[in-house]
């Protein structure tokens, strides 16, 4: 057997599943900030008691995502970490690219730098770009530095020194005078971690490391410690933010890797979703307790990207956030899930988020002392979701309270009625949604008309349809896991790590020995931090014409020679930009290897039952539509139905972990693995004649 977990900033989602069955047990609780295993340990119990089964049945390592590392950074409670970098580059966090990402605003406000001023320490040393030495290490100086930072006694820090992805030697040498001097604070390497060109994006990159290294070993430690209190006697292994599960070993010394872990486990389970249905073009929709986020899948895969915003000062400027060179599921992520927060602005225009509520207190339908009205009090007002079963029946939700809290905050621009104010909250939050959805799918080259939706997170359900309708997609996908479908998507991800390292060659100097060297280097590095025997390697490349000032990635094979790199690099040219230059001097700027471990994907065939659906009666609820007010709407539990069950909307489909909406006029069918399929009624101005998957 094999269980999961994802903690998210509202929810810890879990998956227990059968392999020999192929079924799972699925389960959600709060998370508990005070100790994050705690809600581990108590979702784990629960399934195992739910399904009979004790913690020795359990035979695989235990496989994890957490948001502690991304909330570490935005909320600055990391390490007081100090910065070791070549003389002259001390204001490198600083500077950073000289840019304005909004040329008009007067008082435009960069990100902080991570650490200040005064814990920033420049040595003397400088290497050349081709990685040899211009001026040789001080090792004297690097000893005063260690001396003078342990006075400060900071917990963690990092190096970073000019060109030192060419040549790591200068860096080691540090390294080893801080282990001398300072011995048990942890020490970050910026050639170790990521030895790639651009010295802004990898010091920053280097620095946020150091900063949550501490912080992510404790909370590594706290989750392997509620592990072995359930009695598991199985190792604990964490996704990634590209897709991959790796040791936990490796996850303490590179924290950073698991900045997307939670989302990039989502993409993973929608990807593998879509797989089982035989969809190869979809936009992923995950929308949580604190955030929605937006993936386009295609073949089966997210694409990976390697940089990162994190900690915006303006959640959809780019630029105005810390830029992080690591590879992460290419996804868009919008201040909007079911804790988000509306108000009123000074104009007395209605706003919804960034703000949330999370767990604690939440909103104001969770009882818990949350008085500011949410996304998830106007779907309680709404009459989406279900009072009594929230949770599968585990938590009662307060209608009077979310509906005061409606009235309190939002009545005067509503004529004190909650109703019509829920119901602006839910426009707003929908519009919102589908606008960055179309945003982002236009930016890489799609018609969102010609996708499929897979919504899933414990609120994208209710709100998937209306925002397809908007969008003018045809068919969205509730999957039968759609509550924890990231927790899901951590069972079928292989262990997996990517490495990477520039090393600049123009195609005209190629040399076959060069390039194996390069690759074996990477492959070696990889196989280290996999922790067991490589079974499968993926190569890519960063080209660019020579005298461009940034590249893109192309896929290559093992096999290849300059010619064929010639060839991919121009046709993806073509691909990204539309043209195809008549020029022939390209280069690789950076080299980069996936290492796969052996991994056997799991199936999972369907959803445990919900033992409670099959004695309800038959029964309907007062909902509001845009198209209808207030109506009559059957609802019915979703994992109870037979395949093959087919309603025309209005009607609400629950789950334990979520609930779907069908909007009025929708056709929603359940297939034979308990998924839920929606065929959108959209109005005649949105359909799109072009190659769609909804079966004629």
């Amino acid at each position: 057997m094999r269980v999961s977990f994802d903690i998210g900033g509202t929810f810890t989602d879990l998956v227990l599943l059968d392999e020999r069955s192929g079924r799972a047990w699925l389960g959600k609780c709060l998370t508990t900030y005070d100790d994050f295993g705690r809600a581990i340990a108590q979702g784990v119990r629960e399934l195992l008691d739910t399904g009979d089964h004790e913690p020795a049945d359990i035979n695989h390592p235990v496989v994890g995502a957490t948001t502690l590392v991304t909330n570490a950074l935005i909320e600055r409670r990391g390490a007081d970490t100090a910065l070791i970098t070549t003389r002259g580059f001390g204001d490198t966090v600083e500077i950073g690219r000289e840019w304005r990402y909004d040329l008009y605003d007067q008082q435009l406000r960069l990100p902080d730098p991570l650490v200040p001023i005064r814990q920033r320490f420049e040595v003397t040393e400088r290497l050349r770009a081709g990685g040899s030495v211009h001026t040789p290490l001080d090792l004297d100086e690097v000893g005063r530095i260690a001396d003078r930072i342990a006075e400060i006694g900071v917990e963690s820090i990092a190096v970073c020194l000019l060109h030192s992805y060419a040549n790591s030697a200068h860096e080691e040498a540090v390294a080893a005078v801080l282990a001398e001097r300072l011995p048990g604070v942890p020490v970050t390497l910026s050639s170790h971690l990521m030895p790639v060109i651009r010295e802004y994006e990898r010091t920053v990159t280097t620095l946020a490391n150091a900063y949550v290294r501490p912080v992510a070993g404790e909370h590594f430690a706290d989750v392997e410690r509620a592990i072995g209190q359930v009695g598991i006697a199985q190792p604990l292994v964490l996704m990634q933010s590209n897709g991959g599960v790796v040791a936990t070993a490796t996850a303490r010394q590179y924290p950073l890797r698991l900045l997307e872990s939670g989302p990039a486990a989502g993409a993973i389970g929608a990807a593998y979703v879509g797989q089982r249905l035989g969809l190869d073009r979809l936009i992923a929709f995950d929308m949580g307790g604190t955030t929605a986020k937006v993936c386009v899948v295609e073949n089966g895969t997210p694409a990976v990207h390697h940089g990162f915003e994190v900690g915006r000062v303006h959640r959809l400027k780019p630029g105005s956030g810390l830029p992080v060179a690591m590879p992460v599921v290419d996804m868009l992520e919008i201040g909007a899930g079911g804790g988000s927060i509306a108000a009123l602005d000074p104009l007395g225009l209605l706003k919804v988020g960034p703000h949330s509520a999370g767990s604690r207190p939440g909103p104001a339908g969770y009882g818990l002392g949350g008085e500011q009205p949410t996304v998830t009090d106007a779907d309680l007002v709404l009459g989406y979701l279900d009072p009594d079963y929230f949770l599968g029946g585990r938590m009662s939700l307060d209608v009077d309270a979310a509906r005061q809290a409606m009235l309190a905050h939002l009545g005067p621009a509503f004529d004190d009625d909650p109703v019509a104010a829920a119901a602006g909250v839910v426009r707003v939050v929908d519009e919102h949604m589908a606008l960055a959805m179309r945003v982002h799918a236009t930016e890489r080259g799609h018609d969102p008309r010609t996708f499929t939706m897979l919504a899933f997170g414990g609120a994208a359900p209710v709100h998937a349809a209306r925002v397809a309708r908007i969008l003018g997609l045809r068919r969205v996908v509730i999957p039968t896991a759609a509550g924890v479908l990231s927790a899901t998507g951590l069972l079928v991800a292989p262990p997996m790590v990517e490495t990477s390292r520039t090393r600049l060659t123009e195609l005209a100097e190629w040399s076959d020995d060069t390039v194996a060297e390069v690759y074996d280097g990477l492959v070696g590095q990889a196989a280290a931090e996999l922790a067991e025997p490589v079974h499968r390697i993926e190569r890519f490349v960063d080209m660019r014409f020579v005298g461009q000032g940034f590249e893109i990635e192309v896929p290559v094979a093992g096999t290849d020679g300059r010619q064929q790199y010639l060839a991919r690099f121009a046709a993806e040219y073509q691909r990204v930009y539309g043209i195809r230059p008549d020029y022939q001097r390209a280069e690789v700027v950076t080299w980069r290897v996936r290492a796969y471990g052996r991994f056997t994907r799991p199936e999972l065939v369907r959803t445990a039952p919900d033992t409670r659906a099959a004695a309800d009666a038959p029964r309907t609820r007062q909902v509001w539509f845009p198209e209808t007010g207030l109506t009559e709407a059957p609802v019915l539990r979703m994992l109870a139905q037979p395949p093959g069950t087919r309603v025309v909307g209005p009607a609400i489909f629950q789950l334990p972990e979520s609930t779907a909406v069908v909007g009025p006029g929708d056709l929603a069918e359940v297939d034979r693995d308990g998924n839920l399929h929606i065929m959108v009624n959209l109005p005649a101005a949105n359909q799109d004649t072009r190659r769609s998957e909804v079966a004629a």
